[in-house]
């Protein structure tokens, strides 16, 4: 068989992200030959259905005819030049698109090239702006408790998961933490807003105390997603717009994992109708093709560094493959297909039958909450309903439903005890409802006691 074949291979020489390399002794490692639009296939002719957009970043679906014309197009043409003196076309198109589709403050576009580099390039634009308006005292971030920014050194700083953080925090910048305002210890008798509202009085007393030495708050608009999904109200986003500019600091929006169409508007802080100082773009953009990066800004900030070489004030960042012209083009290619597909529409028809299909499992006895956001749905698993009491983490019980998922046919990919829906917006409502119901099954599956 050649997937056991690869298997072997794999294992001899490849380390794998996110992944305690020994459970590959017990739990299978799955190679794909090919994908097209919600379904993997690998050399054993066994098909899965991507219920996690490849770690969310296909939104259009495997191979994707119209992005895949616009790669062999760009191909023929040119396949990279560095950005610095020099340009091309689809990285002019790209930074237009883009801003045209953001407030009117946001008018320049910095290219980067992953989800964490843009974190650490948000921060140094933030503190290097500070630093060039003569604020010396602004080197202070704020984030939220429950928060994940990425896993450069930067972007872990502004982090708040143990998970990945407290092995490396003897060398991470200090970072001031105000608990997240998500909705999933919220009082029965209060609305989301209201529960948002309290929670940002927390906010505003630390802003309010270390403004002089703060130079932004950075937040995930909404969702915070590598935090098992947690979810809270746009009015936090509003009050945190508020604060920020009546105590003189920058807000970065971090829409790494919630924009381009995830949040049931192209980004997340839309609904909030605010305008962030910095907003950080990634996953997504290509449609699940390659990696690039951005950051979207106003022309106060570019400004501040605008100016004689001499005085030193330019923003020295760079990447080598900086607004790689095919990225680039798999970019515009994307944002092409949000127009002519009606994307945003009709995703809110997806996300209500989503919601439906999911229904059931309020009523189940080891699910403590099942909520959603636009093409966001988690699950997640308790051993006490009524208290909440969480199940020993070592346990693992996300993997039985993992695993579950693969003996028929489709990829989840749990957070600890949360299971999550995050498809590419290509997926059928037939094929929503196949997920959702062997996520059930692998609700039950995880849930059983233990033997």
């Amino acid at each position: 068989m050649k997937h056991s074949k690869l298997v072997k291979k794999d294992l001899k020489v490849v380390w794998h992200p996110c992944t305690q390399m020994k459970d590959h002794e017990k739990i299978p490692m799955i190679p794909i030959k090919s994908g097209k639009g919600v379904w993997l296939y690998d050399y054993d002719d066994n098909k899965y259905l991507d219920a996690i957009s490849s770690w969310w970043v296909n939104i259009f679906g495997h191979s994707n005819t119209f992005i895949n014309n616009s790669i062999k197009k760009q191909l023929s043409k040119l396949e990279h030049v560095l950005l610095a003196g020099f340009t091309h076309e689809p990285a002019i198109n790209l930074a237009e698109n883009l801003i045209s589709l953001t407030p009117k403050k946001i008018t320049k576009c910095f290219f980067t090239d992953n989800g964490s580099s843009s974190v650490d390039a948000a921060m140094k634009m933030s503190y290097h702006y500070w630093q060039n308006k003569g604020k010396r005292s602004k080197k202070s971030f704020i984030a939220l408790s429950n928060s994940y920014h990425g896993e450069t050194l930067g972007s872990l700083s502004v982090s708040n998961i143990d998970l990945y953080k407290k092995t490396y925090e003897s060398i991470l910048k200090d970072t001031i933490i105000v608990e997240s305002p998500d909705n999933y210890n919220k009082k029965d008798n209060i609305s989301e807003a209201q529960h948002a509202e309290l929670m940002f009085d927390k906010m505003h007393q630390t802003i309010k105390k270390n403004h002089k030495n703060v130079c932004a708050v950075i937040v995930e608009p909404l969702i915070q997603c590598a935090g098992y999904m947690r979810m809270y109200h746009p009015r936090y986003l509003e009050l945190l717009r508020e604060a920020c500019t009546k105590y003189n600091i920058h807000l970065i929006a971090d829409e790494i994992a919630v924009g381009f169409g995830r949040t049931g508007t192209m980004f997340g802080f839309e609904q909030a109708k605010i305008t962030p100082d910095i907003i950080c773009l990634s996953k997504g953009i290509t449609g699940g093709y390659m990696t690039l990066s951005t950051i979207l800004t106003t022309d106060d900030i570019y400004e501040a560094f605008y100016d004689e070489y001499e005085k030193l004030n330019a923003f020295l960042h760079s990447h080598s493959y900086t607004a790689n012209p095919i990225a680039c083009s798999a970019a515009n290619a994307t944002l092409e297909l949000f127009k002519t597909k009606k994307t945003i529409e009709k995703n809110k028809a997806l996300s209500s039958y989503m919601e439906k299909s999911f229904e059931s499992l309020k009523d189940h006895p080891h699910v403590s909450d099942v909520r959603q956001t636009g093409m966001v749905l988690a699950i997640e698993m308790v051993k006490n309903k009524k208290n909440r009491t969480a199940y020993n983490w070592k346990e693992r019980r996300g993997i039985r439903a993992y695993l579950h998922g693969l003996k028929n046919n489709v990829l989840m990919r749990p957070l600890g005890n949360v299971l999550y829906f995050m498809p590419p917006y290509v997926i059928s409502k037939k094929e929503i409802s196949f997920v959702s119901e062997i996520m059930k099954e692998g609700v039950n599956e995880a849930t059983k006691k233990s033997s």
